[in-house]
């Protein structure tokens, strides 16, 4: 489904609409991406027709991968974070397909399309088993991957742990608000691997999100018996994952 080695990946946010093609065998942006704001209200046919400007802006004419951050089931949104609420229950492969002209288009959720990319292409690349994939922001978005594989819509963030969820005790969100010093946020974040760990017992913990960049931090306080490194691809992760969806023809 690629063309000429490439695909084209769409990663869609609460701020952003962000798009490029994508060299298949590197992982990297064929050219600069092309951001457009998200629509206000971030109705689904808002959402759609931004898509489409967003590619006719770059010229292509193929196959398109997108991202969203919901769960996504048999193509059609079962949730919707950061993006309107009318998004649940909207058949996504239907409306894109529709907004782009009829051509093949898949869907995915955002952070199982940032891990494909980091196992693949990042971070994780040089990690064989289990990979687990954590964005750490207003909430806690996950992905699990094992030798390549996707497991789609994992929602950890969800787990409860010791009777909290996880994102309400350790997503980046929550140490802003309650104005939590690294030491002390990263304790609560370490109780959150403890217990993702125990569960599935994975080889890696990648993680992402914009508190990433300041690993330094934090990641050294951590008291996890796993390695937790962070995300190298940043704000391209989505965009890579979503290129590299459409080409494998994954359909959650």
């Amino acid at each position: 489904m690629s063309v000429r080695g490439h695909a084209f990946g769409i990663d869609i946010g609460g701020s952003g609409v962000k798009g490029a093609a994508v060299d298949l065998a590197t992982g990297e942006l064929v050219h600069e991406r092309i951001k457009i704001a998200t629509p206000h209200p971030s109705t689904p046919q808002a959402v759609a027709e931004a898509a489409a400007a967003l590619v006719a802006e770059a010229g292509w004419d193929g196959p398109v991968g997108l991202t969203l951050p919901s769960v996504i089931l048999g193509g059609v949104a079962r949730t919707a974070a950061n993006i309107d609420k009318s998004w649940i229950g909207t058949d996504t492969r239907a409306l894109f397909s529709d907004a782009l002209g009829g051509r093949e288009v898949t869907v995915l959720n955002d952070a199982d399309a940032a891990g494909l990319a980091e196992d693949h292409f990042g971070a994780a690349k040089d990690f064989e088993g289990l990979v687990l994939l954590l964005t750490f922001g207003t909430g806690i978005g996950s992905a699990l991957m094992y030798r390549g594989t996707l497991v789609p819509n994992t929602e950890l963030g969800h787990l409860e742990i010791g009777g909290i969820e996880n994102e309400h005790r350790a997503a980046a969100s929550v140490k802003d608000r309650d104005e939590l010093t690294y030491e002390q946020w990263a304790a609560e974040v370490s109780t959150v691997l403890i217990g993702l760990e125990n569960l599935f017992w994975p080889t890696v913990f990648v993680a992402g999100g914009g508190i990433s960049r300041d690993a330094g931090q934090w990641i050294p306080l951590l008291t996890n018996r796993v390695q937790v490194i962070p995300a190298d691809l940043r704000n391209s992760a989505g965009i890579v994952g979503a290129a590299m969806a459409i080409d494998a023809g994954i359909r959650p």
